[in-house]
């Protein structure tokens, strides 16, 4: 376990999936941990979680589409806890209902998926990057996805934010290196979140075993869950990476070494 004792994180989309769990790690592993999401029932119980294991946490109700609410975020996180050390910009959405092509995808759709996965990147990391410089650096951490490498059918909005997230992590990471401000990104592959089992859902039948089907895709025979990213995420924040910035790792079960893991196995991504 490495030692956050005294960093502040923020966590956007915090309240489930790949965000609840790198919260939950953080937290255990000593920081005080900001989990800022629009689910406030889901956002609460995680803090309270924290707080019932004497850890440090705070929910904060936040679009992060929206300029004033990432603000927001970053202004709790200086009033509860002195600054900011780590922002995981993970919330990302790829709604049910958008699976089209790019003449039917609307404008409202293309603008909501691109506003969440790549904008609110851009937004918190603008706002938190001062508070960063005060404290002498820090690591941002963009959840990207394989689809930034690879694409599939009907994911024209997604599949771009996507790409645009890790065209943005590179391009911040020469601009704040010197600075001692570290911005990498992850590429997960499909991870047992709710998004994830919403899709499954929408195919009928027993979720577990579609999600069975979804890992048996996969080289290592099963997909990941929030564990897997946690661990990773927290490592990459550590001094223990401390080499890396403007660089992606992939965390897919070998979804991309396979190649054309789109069609072949049946799985589905996503980032919150």
């Amino acid at each position: 376990m490495v030692d956050f004792d005294g960093k502040v994180v923020i966590i956007t989309g915090g309240a489930l999936g790949m965000g609840r769990a790198a919260a939950h790690e953080f937290a255990k592993s000593g920081a005080a941990v900001v989990v800022a999401d629009i689910d406030d029932e889901a956002g609460e119980r995680n803090v309270r979680r924290m707080h019932d294991e004497s850890q440090n946490g705070l929910f904060v109700r936040a679009d992060v589409s929206d300029a004033c609410d990432c603000r927001g975020v970053v202004e709790a996180a200086v009033a509860a806890f002195g600054g900011v050390d780590i922002l995981f910009n993970n919330a990302g959405i790829q709604p049910p209902d958008s699976y089209l092509n790019v003449e039917d995808t609307s404008e409202e759709t293309w603008d909501r998926i691109t506003g969440v996965n790549l904008k609110a990147h851009f937004l918190m990391s603008k706002y938190t990057i001062p508070e960063m410089r005060k404290r002498g650096g820090g690591v941002i951490i963009n959840n990207a996805s394989v689809q930034g490498l690879q694409s599939q059918p009907l994911v024209p909005a997604y599949a771009a934010s996507k790409g645009g997230v890790l065209s943005l992590t590179r391009q911040m990471a020469l601009d704040y290196a010197s600075e001692g401000i570290r911005v990498v990104a992850i590429c997960p592959g499909t991870i047992d979140t709710e998004m994830v089992r919403t899709v499954a859902a929408q195919e009928g039948g027993d979720i577990a075993q579609t999600l069975a089907r979804y890992g048996a895709g996969h080289p290592i025979g099963r997909i990941g869950q929030g564990g897997d990213i946690a661990a990773l995420v927290l490592f990459l924040a550590s001094d223990a990476a401390s080499f890396m910035t403007g660089t992606h790792v992939v965390i897919d079960g070998g979804l991309m070494a396979m190649g054309a893991w789109a069609g072949g196995a049946g799985a589905a991504t996503e980032d919150d």
